[in-house]
């Protein structure tokens, strides 16, 4: 369609220079007819040429950003704050540590202590299953053996040599071999959970 396109307007213009020859004279009207035709002929082959519009624009679809994953650091963060929650739900750990204690005398913290030491050691026991390092009474003779875990043993004292160690057992130590919390769920955001939440009444 092009091609007839140009073709067409080449005649137009060379019919039309033609029409002012004067050796023309004698066909004059029938180059008026026939540059009539013609431009009649380049007015259609221009209506039919094909317009060229520029692909359509696809929209730009920003691909969704996933939310950033949490670090291992604010996980573990995550869960102490939530094992200070029970503390503090079954126990009232954070208020009896956060408290001013001086103004209470020593029955009210001693009546208060009992309240703490009992839920707070149900929570261990729910969660945890702890058994002491040693099973010797505190002060008695123990012996130390050589290759001793370096987490289940401080020494105190003067050290010399080395292991196996005697000495007097100070205290027996703890250690778990079964943690069971529950599974902490937390959203997208990095502000730590609230230890309590703040009660208000409504009135």
């Amino acid at each position: 369609m092009r091609v007839l396109l140009i073709v067409a307007v080449l005649l137009l213009v060379a019919v039309s220079g033609a029409a002012f020859l004067p050796a023309a004279e004698p066909f004059r009207p029938y180059l008026s007819e026939a540059t009539l035709a013609l431009a009649v002929l380049t007015a259609i082959a221009a209506f039919l040429q094909p317009r060229q519009t520029a692909p359509p624009r696809k929209p730009v679809v920003e691909a969704a950003r996933p939310a950033p994953p949490q670090t291992e650091g604010k996980r573990a963060d995550a869960a102490i704050v939530h094992f200070l929650a029970m503390l503090q739900e079954k126990g009232r750990m954070v208020d009896f540590l956060m408290d001013d204690i001086n103004a209470y005398s020593d029955a009210q913290v001693g009546a208060a202590a009992r309240v703490v030491h009992a839920g707070c050691k149900g929570v261990l026991q729910e969660h945890f299953r702890i058994n002491p390092v040693r099973t010797e009474q505190e002060g008695s003779f123990v012996e130390v053996p050589a290759g001793y875990s370096a987490d289940e043993y401080r020494l105190v004292g003067r050290i010399a040599g080395s292991a196996p160690f005697s000495g007097v057992l100070v205290h027996r130590g703890w250690k778990t071999d079964m943690v069971k919390l529950p599974q902490l769920l937390r959203g997208s955001t990095d502000q730590l959970p609230a230890i309590a939440p703040a009660e208000v009444e409504v009135k």
